[in-house]
């Protein structure tokens, strides 16, 4: 639905200038803004497009000479990219999913539905489960028994969640994404060469070939309010207690939490990052794409790694680390600068050995 600037400056908190009367319908990138949508020049590399679109309006940075850009109307956002948080949620139309329970859905007589849950084309909601009101079930979504999923959740088509999860309050999770699966638990009857090689370090020390028993997993999941979970992302159920994650939690796409990880509030975990099990991770937390984090690891509040960044041990508080093994940022990059400069040192080393096997013994 169309919105005037005046709408989304109160809707957003920020400050409304020009014609704040005017309607816009959609939100653009400058160079392919039409008339009825609001251009997105929220910085001035952006805002450099705009004469290249017909945009009558744009959301800029505060302080922005929106007339000399030639626009009617102008949004100034202190901090356009959080502006933007809320200015996408009154633009998003949303995926069209349908009010009420399908025909072709299977929900059991002993599920508990709450007011306002809709349940599309070939879902399974299994026995005891209970879903919160207003909660959006998409189509082929599995649920198990027993399973206690909050308000207003929307799970996209294809989601799988196992029995005896419980999840908190606005769970998203898209498609494919899977909650409860059991985790990877399997025992050998002596030492297994894994074991023996983690023990010494690269030494089987004569393990023998081993067929591999199956731990159950008897633990469940448990999930905080606010939680976000990418497309194909896994998390594994516990073996005894619940795999647990915080409130706040933003999963992106592929990543996989191992049985018994207990993750805190507010943190990123960003795509394909790998967190094995039993690992404890703090507060606020950000693992960059393709982090690995090893098993019975304690990852401290405020810590950031950077991209394929590779865990091996514990990490105190506030650190920022980066490499394989991780250590601290600014000790790989000084490696690393430092590893680019051997080729030269290497040819400057031969070439003082050429110099020197010349040199006269008797001078």
């Amino acid at each position: 639905m169309p919105f005037t600037i005046a709408d989304i400056a109160a809707a957003l908190g920020i400050r409304a200038e020009g014609d704040t009367s005017l309607m816009v319908s959609a939100v653009a990138e400058p160079a392919q803004a039409g008339k009825d949508d609001l251009a997105l020049a929220m910085k001035p590399e952006f805002a450099e497009q705009l004469p290249q679109g017909q945009a009558r309006a744009a959301m800029l940075w505060d302080g922005a000479d929106w007339q000399a850009m030639g626009l009617s109307a102008a949004l100034m956002a202190p901090r356009p990219r959080y502006a933007m948080s809320g200015l996408s949620a009154m633009m998003d139309t949303g995926a069209g999913y349908v009010p009420g329970v399908h025909e072709t859905a299977l929900v059991d007589p002993t599920a508990k539905l709450a007011e306002g849950v809709a349940v599309g084309p070939f879902a399974v909601i299994g026995a005891g489960a209970e879903i919160g009101a207003g909660s959006i079930i998409g189509a082929q979504v599995f649920i198990g028994q027993g399973t206690t999923l909050g308000q207003g959740a929307l799970l996209h088509p294809g989601v799988k969640i196992g029995h005896g999860v419980t999840i908190g309050d606005r769970f998203i999770a898209h498609f494919g994404a899977t909650v409860g699966a059991d985790g990877f638990s399997f025992v050998t009857p002596e030492p297994s060469a894994a074991e023996k090689v983690r023990e010494t370090l690269g030494d089987q020390a004569g393990a023998t070939a081993q067929s591999y028993a199956r731990i159950h997993s008897l633990g469940g999941v448990v999930i905080g309010n606010d939680v976000e979970l990418g497309a194909n992302s896994c998390i594994d159920r516990g073996t005894v207690r619940a795999t647990r994650i915080g409130n706040g939690c933003k999963f992106d796409n592929l990543a996989q939490v191992g049985h018994n990880v207990v993750i805190g509030n507010d943190c990123l975990i960003c795509a394909q990052v790998g967190i094995a099990g039993s690992s404890r991770i703090g507060n606020n937390v950000v693992l960059g794409g393709q982090t690995g984090v090893s098993d019975n690891l304690f990852i401290g509040d405020n810590v950031i790694t950077g991209g394929a960044t590779k865990v091996l041990s514990n990490v105190p508080s506030g650190r920022v680390m980066l490499g394989y093994p991780a250590m601290k940022m600014d000790t790989q990059l000084e490696i690393y600068k430092q590893l680019r400069r051997l080729p030269r040192l290497l040819t400057d080393v031969a070439r003082l050995k050429k110099a020197v096997s010349k040199t006269d013994p008797s001078d």
